[in-house]
C-alpha cells in the first residue's frame, strides 16, 4: 500500500506505482511517472518528463529532472529516465535533457552521492558510483562501473570507459580507458583497477592479459595507432580486450594515459 505524507504535493497528471513511499515535503510533478516501491525520504523534487523505475530511493533534498542549465534550452519536451535500484542520496541533482526528444539515461543500481549532480544529456550505464560532490558536464557518458571520486569535474562530452575509478579532487578533461585507475594534476593513468576487477570476477586469464594491455598502451612510447595495433597482436581476444580497443579507436576528447 502506498503512503503520501500529508504535507507532500503530488500534481494531477503524475503516474504512481504500487506500494511508493512519498514523505514530508515532496513534490512529484504532473509528468512524472514514479515507479513501484520508490521511497521519496523528504524535501524531494521530480519535475518535468522524469521516468523512475522500481525500488529507487530518494534521500531528503535531492532534485531530479529540473530543467537543463543550458542556455540553449528552450522548453523542449526533454526527458530523464532512470532505471531500477538506484539510490540518489542528499541534495544531489539531475537535470533532464536539452533539446526535443532527448534524454538524460541513468541505469541501474547506481548510486549518486550528496551533492553530486548529474548534467543534461548524460548518459550513466549500471553499477556507476559518483561520490560526494562529484560534477558532470553535460554529454557525459560512464560506462558500468566506472566510479568518480569526490569533489571531482568532469568536462562535458568525456566518455569514463567501464570499471575505471577516477580519485577524488582531479580535474576530468579528457576519455578515461576502461579499467584503469587515474588521479593527479593533470590527470594521469597508475595501473588497472585491480581490486575492482577481482571482486567483479575477472578470470586470472583476463587480468592476465589486461596487465599485458596497460603495459602495451600505457608504458610503451607507442602512438594510439601503433598500440592498438600491437594490443591485438599480441594479446589474446577476449572480450575485454576488444572493447578497450574500440573504446580507444572512437574517442573523440583525447585519452588520459
Amino acid at each position: 500500500m502506498s503512503a503520501i505524507h500529508p504535507t507532500a504535493i503530488v500534481e494531477k497528471g503524475a503516474e504512481l506505482g504500487t506500494d511508493v513511499d512519498i514523505g514530508p515535503y515532496c513534490l512529484v510533478g504532473p509528468e512524472v511517472r514514479l515507479g513501484d516501491r520508490a521511497h521519496l525520504q523528504s524535501m524531494v523534487r521530480l519535475d518535468g518528463w522524469t521516468i523512475v523505475g522500481a525500488d529507487c530511493r530518494f534521500f531528503h533534498g535531492a532534485a531530479i529532472g529540473a530543467e537543463p542549465q543550458d542556455l540553449k534550452y528552450r522548453g523542449a519536451r526533454s526527458q530523464v529516465r532512470i532505471g531500477a535500484r538506484n539510490t540518489f542520496r542528499e541534495f544531489c541533482t539531475v537535470n533532464r535533457a536539452t533539446d526535443e526528444g532527448e534524454v538524460t539515461a541513468i541505469g541501474d543500481d547506481n548510486l549518486i552521492m550528496s551533492y553530486a549532480h548529474v548534467a543534461h544529456n548524460c548518459v550513466l550505464g549500471n553499477h556507476v558510483i559518483l561520490a560526494n560532490s562529484a560534477n558532470l558536464a553535460g554529454h557525459v557518458t560512464m560506462e558500468d562501473y566506472a566510479i568518480v571520486g569526490g569533489v571531482t569535474p568532469v568536462h562535458q562530452f568525456v566518455h569514463l570507459g567501464a570499471h575505471c575509478i577516477i580519485g577524488g579532487g582531479c580535474r576530468v578533461p579528457k576519455d578515461v580507458p576502461p579499467y584503469v585507475r587515474a588521479a593527479g594534476h593533470p590527470l594521469s593513468a597508475f595501473g588497472l583497477n585491480q581490486v575492482g576487477l577481482e571482486r567483479r570476477g575477472f578470470s586470472a586469464e583476463a587480468l592476465r592479459e589486461l596487465r599485458t594491455l596497460y603495459r602495451i598502451f600505457f608504458r610503451s612510447k607507442l602512438v594510439k595507432e601503433e598500440a592498438i595495433a600491437r594490443i591485438r597482436e599480441e594479446c589474446q581476444p577476449l572480450p575485454e580486450i576488444d572493447h578497450f580497443c574500440k573504446f580507444v579507436e572512437q574517442s573523440e576528447r583525447g585519452l588520459t594515459r
